[in-house]
């Protein structure tokens, strides 16, 4: 809700050249996820230990408070603080996607990662465009007070409507061992395939976000300045819109026929659709594209989080999320700062032809990864078994 006005609240706050506006915006953006990339494993952690309900009522009343304070913030430094200190609180949605996924068992851990997920991206969907209908009739300040609301809201339904059951899903002794930081570190590096999907959640991210700060921009170019708010939150909308409509299906299809063959074909064809950006001439061309690009990383997600889910332990599962998330909000922080720069150096195609390659890249080191570590061994398994039973005939 508070994205798309936070760059004119700060405008508001006193007579700031546009440069100024623009740095501080992207400074007061970013340092949320600065500090979550710090904070996410050691809440995983906790999580892992004492129970994951408990992180997320301190989050949703962390986040609550601090948005609740940003309406009564007089300078930027003071926007800038609470920021900052909303990043330590921040992870109320990595803490529920590792709930669920300690809550469900492996076999439809990607469905149910998929309806989480969806609820998720209605709320970005929605967010921006209430946050603004909201500012324009209320004001800025009065809107950070209602938004505190909405998160307090959630504080109590977790706290009223949710049991945190201790689930027997598997009878593997590793799952309910405890361990310590070093040995989950341990555990990720002696997982090729496990290592490269965490270090993927950096590389989608740095895909998705590297064309978020530009897009308005980039609509004004193709489409003028006629109502460039609404046609901006068009293409934003129709990303999330295609997201919204198959994650969950991915989600499923992950549970049938392996996380990891979906994710690499869900790779690959975010790059492909990714392209034609480059020679996007009007509005209407980009929507389809974004609600085509939505349609295929929307997937990434829940087929990740599922593959985490079978590849971690359940006892250590809070902490892997909490790196992922980690790797993802590194991906926030410098994909929107790299798609700035390539704009500004060479112009709004790049971003694409970069962001495209980038996804295409991810595709063959998962692919790679995957031949080498689970494909090839598992075949060649199989043919020392077939020819040892010939043998013994």
């Amino acid at each position: 809700m508070v994205i798309p006005f936070i760059s004119l609240y700060i405008d508001s706050m006193g007579n700031y050249s546009d440069a100024y506006v623009q740095t501080w915006s992207g400074l007061t953006f970013g340092v949320t996820f600065v500090t979550a990339f710090i904070f996410s494993p050691i809440w995983g952690r906790i999580g892992d230990k004492y129970g994951r309900r408990y992180i997320l009522i301190i989050s949703a009343v962390g986040v609550g408070l601090s948005v609740f304070l940003m309406g009564f913030a007089t300078t930027v430094w003071q926007l800038f603080l609470l920021r900052l200190f909303m990043g330590v609180v921040t992870g109320f949605i990595p803490m529920s996607q590792a709930f669920i996924s300690t809550q469900t068992p492996k076999e439809t851990a990607g469905k149910v990662l998929g309806t989480l997920q969806t609820g998720n991206i209605t709320g970005s969907l929605m967010g921006p465009m209430l946050g603004g209908v909201l500012a324009d009739t209320f004001g800025y300040s009065s809107t950070f007070k209602w938004i505190s609301l909405t998160i307090f809201i959630s504080a109590l339904l977790v706290m009223l409507g949710i049991k945190e059951v201790k689930v027997k899903l598997s009878d593997d002794a590793k799952d309910y061992q405890s361990y310590s930081s070093k040995e989950v570190i341990i555990h990720i590096l002696r997982s090729p395939i496990l290592l490269v999907v965490l270090l993927l959640s950096t590389l989608v991210q740095v895909a998705h976000f590297s064309i978020q700060p530009i897009l308005s921009l980039f609509v004004e170019e193709i489409h003028g300045p006629v109502n460039i708010a609404f046609f901006a939150g068009l293409a934003f909308s129709a990303a999330g819109l295609g997201n919204l409509l198959m994650s969950r299906s991915w989600g499923k299809l992950g549970d049938q026929f392996g996380h990891i063959k979906i994710l690499i074909i869900l790779l690959f064809v975010a790059g492909i659709v990714y392209l034609p950006g480059v020679f996007v001439t009007n509005i209407w061309q980009l929507v389809i594209l974004r609600f085509l690009l939505g349609v295929s990383i929307g997937g990434i997600i829940p087929v990740r989080m599922a593959y985490i889910r079978t590849a971690a332990p359940l006892s250590m599962q809070g902490e892997v999320i909490g790196y992922n998330t980690s790797l993802r909000f590194l991906g926030n922080v410098i994909g929107p700062a790299l798609g700035g720069l390539l704009a500004a150096l060479f112009g709004f195609s790049t971003v694409f032809f970069v962001t495209s390659l980038l996804l295409i890249i991810s595709g063959f080191l998962m692919l790679v990864t995957w031949y080498k570590f689970e494909y090839a061994p598992q075949h060649k398994h199989g043919k020392s078994i077939s020819t040892r039973s010939t043998h013994s005939h």
